[in-house]
């Protein structure tokens, strides 16, 4: 059940007493040394987590995570490309396209590859001079995107040159490997909690 501000009840009341407890402990010079220690330690733990869990979204939390190591990167085993599960229960992978990166979500029911106007122009990647736009339908309605292609996009030790992908406005910070991408591939396929994608040619790549 959620309280007045948007939250669950048991979380604020947890707040709550913590910071009651932490202040009874100041009343004594050892034990309040001992409670804000492990205080600080969990305020550490929490921003942490939140600064891998925005780096999905945002790039400039995407760079402070892989820097701290917080992306539990994916990672290149001989031929194949293995991504471990996020929490949230999706796969995500590091994208570079030129002298920039990305965190995407892997979306097999993508049809094509989807970037956020902010990738595009980071990339510098040219919309194709196309009258028609073409429509996407998603969970939210029907939109207008233009289409472009990716001189070349790089997954650890996966290539992909002149890929078509569409991008709109609508899509906000999203940004989305889609099948156009995956078909691409020898095979790809989920183990458990890991996505293992497979080149045809691999190469020379980094784990990120």
């Amino acid at each position: 059940m959620a309280d007045g501000f948007g939250g669950p009840t048991p979380l604020y009341l947890l707040i709550g007493g913590a910071v009651v407890v932490l202040l009874l402990a100041q009343r004594f010079r050892v034990v309040g040394r001992i409670v804000s220690f492990v205080f600080m330690l969990g305020a550490i733990g929490l921003a942490l987590l939140l600064i891998g869990e925005r780096g999905r979204f945002d790039p400039t939390f995407a760079r402070i995570a892989s820097f701290l190591r917080l992306d539990q990167g994916q990672e290149v085993v001989g031929r194949e490309m293995r991504i471990p599960m996020a929490s949230d229960g999706h796969f995500w992978v590091t994208v570079r396209f030129g002298d920039i990166e990305r965190r995407m979500l892997v979306d097999s029911g993508a049809t094509v590859t989807a970037l956020s106007s902010a990738t595009v122009e980071a990339a510098g990647i040219k919309a194709d001079r196309s009258p028609f736009p073409m429509i996407i339908q998603t969970a939210n309605g029907s939109i207008r995107a233009t289409t472009a292609s990716v001189p070349e996009l790089r997954i650890g030790n996966i290539v992909a040159r002149d890929l078509p992908v569409v991008t709109s406005p609508a899509f906000g910070d999203m940004d989305v490997v889609g099948m156009n991408f995956l078909s691409r591939l020898k095979s790809w396929r989920v183990e458990g909690r890991t996505l293992i994608l497979t080149p045809n040619h691999p190469q020379a790549g980094t784990a990120s």
